[in-house]
């Protein structure tokens, strides 16, 4: 496929719409009348999007909400969550999104590692009582602020009924009369528009700065590659606090006139409802949401309507979205939240062989290519090496941490991205795995990918994750942790002798341990299994 050829005539993205308030306000002018957001109750039209945008924005501005001054988000997905974003950056303000997921220490390093002016947080999520959380954190939340503890945090906005003496209701955000913020506080698209803490698979979360450029841009060509229109319904179970979940969803939805649709949480029957009432024609998902919505008992009984969406997951659940979900112009991608967060994205009319494998072409304007990790040489194609990403979509760097961002953006402007990755011969590009995550067994490296592709082809595995653990012999081998589908048994003996058919000797588990969930050993907001989490658990557990 010539991908230049398909994409010759799509003109770059135009200046009206280069920052989320002028994209906002592109969409209210053209699409007035367009569904725009549908999340639990509410459901807005551009043009009451982009009203009620404004109006949270003069009073957050009322509230003494500054451009360049940072604004924390704490709760799950919620109307609330995408306007008080949209109205922050219509201030000039930066959004910091906050993972609900998080324990004390999390939330305090992040809300005092970003400077934290603004925090708007639920009282209550998921049994989680962020009230008293904050209490043990910053005690001055009881009288005034600013405290000791987060000198930076002057204003806490609270969404519920849990309000402390120095926070305010949410209700001030919707309060008639004020003053729209003069125009000079709007914006320009170079200016940043989020700080994104990434994941933490492998280390302490860093604050990525992402432009509003990089945002919109990237929303923009995601949009055309996924064949995202005009009054497309697209459902993303993805969280708001990960950059999957912003860019491209929300404002991918933003960026092509279509509707944005979300729950607060991952609940699958609660998803497959959504779809089904809503007649959703795009969806966005990684193997784990997948698995769940069709491994869910209501998945036979829903009708569904999807089309296409981005799909990131391993060969057999890509095979599985064709044949059960019907989701036959899905697009499979690459990224990482330094990269704004998409550099690939396969279109959705390429070949199905190549979309199940997990190709996809560089966005327009990106330079990707694969080194060998060691020389940061070029090597040929379908030689398997570390992604280098350059151009537009990259972050402006690392907040506060200059050593770590000169240490991953080299001087000659390639990102090195940490992820291993092969290029095909006509310039796609496919993730294998995490280059730390690698591991030797015998002198033979494995991706833990390679095996949990093998695992998950099992008829009774959900999902797999593995992880290379202490050998005296081996140095390393294979440990797998599994969590079986509902009504379905196997044993680890099954499951080795499973590996041994299909994979070579060093890629076979010397470990299958059955788990029923692995929130307890550790995920991320993208609902990545956390890798170093994972290893400690099973060096402990398997007695290493």
């Amino acid at each position: 496929m010539d991908i230049k050829k398909i994409e010759k005539d799509i003109p770059e993205l135009e200046l009206a719409r280069r920052t989320t308030p002028d994209a906002l306000r592109h969409a209210a002018e053209h699409w007035p009348t367009h569904e725009a957001l549908i999340i639990g109750g509410t459901r807005l039209n551009y043009a009451q999007l982009y009203e009620t945008v404004l109006l949270h924005a003069s009073n957050l501005y009322r509230l003494g909400l500054r451009p360049g001054e940072h604004l924390a988000i704490c709760m799950g997905n919620s109307a609330e969550w995408v306007i008080t974003a949209y109205a922050a950056n219509c201030i000039g303000a930066v959004i910091i999104p906050v993972n609900t997921r998080f324990k004390a220490d999390e939330l305090r390093y992040q809300l005092e590692q970003s400077d934290t002016d603004f925090l708007v947080v639920a009282d209550r999520f998921l049994k989680i009582d962020f009230i008293e959380m904050l209490q043990g954190i910053e005690p001055a939340i009881a009288t005034s602020l600013p405290g000791k503890s987060l000198p930076k945090l002057r204003k806490l906005i609270v969404l519920g009924s849990h309000v402390p003496p120095a926070g305010v209701s949410y209700d001030e955000l919707t309060r008639a009369g004020a003053e729209q913020p003069p125009t000079s506080t709007l914006p320009k698209p170079d200016d940043l528009a989020l700080i994104q803490y990434t994941s933490g698979t492998t280390s302490f979360p860093k604050g990525v700065m992402l432009r509003h450029i990089n945002l919109t841009l990237d929303a923009w060509h995601v949009g055309r590659r996924i064949g995202l229109r005009e009054k497309d319904k697209y459902f993303s179970g993805r969280p708001l606090f990960h950059v999957a979940g912003t860019t491209l969803s929300m404002l991918a939805s933003l960026m092509t006139g279509a509707c944005y649709l979300t729950a607060a949480s991952f609940d699958p029957e609660e998803v497959l409802r959504i779809m089904e009432q809503e007649n959703c024609t795009v969806t966005s998902a990684n193997d784990t949401m997948f698995m769940m919505l069709m491994d869910h008992p209501n998945f036979s009984k829903t009708r569904l309507q999807v089309r296409a969406g981005i799909a990131a997951t391993s060969e057999e659940v890509s095979r599985m979205l064709i044949d059960k979900l019907k989701l036959h112009e899905f697009s499979a991608g690459y990224g990482l939240s330094e990269s704004s967060p998409t550099a690939v994205m396969g279109p959705y009319n390429d070949s199905v062989g190549k979309r199940i494998a997990g190709f996809g072409f560089p966005l327009p304007g990106i330079d990707v290519r694969i080194f060998d990790s060691e020389t940061f040489t070029e090597v040929a194609a379908g030689t398997l090496g570390e992604i280098g990403v350059k151009g537009w979509n990259l972050m402006a760097g690392y907040y506060k941490m200059p050593e770590a961002t000169a240490k991953t953006i080299d001087a000659n402007g390639w990102l090195h991205t940490g992820d291993l990755g092969v290029a095909d011969e006509d310039g796609r590009i496919r993730f294998v795995d995490r280059l730390k995550d690698m591991f030797r067994v015998g002198g033979e490296n494995v991706a833990p990918a390679d095996v949990e592709n093998v695992l998950n082809a099992h008829p009774a595995v959900l999902q797999a994750q593995v992880v290379g653990v202490p050998d005296k012999r081996l140095t390393q081998v294979a440990a797998a942790y599994v969590i079986l589908k509902i009504g379905k048994t196997t044993t680890e003996e099954a499951l080795i002798a499973w590996c041994k058919e299909k994979s070579a000797s060093f890629k076979v588990p010397r470990y299958v341990r059955f788990v029923d969930s692995f929130e307890p050993i550790g995920m991320t907001g993208s609902a990545k299994v956390q890798r170093n989490k994972l290893l400690a658990y099973a060096v402990k557990d398997l007695g290493l």
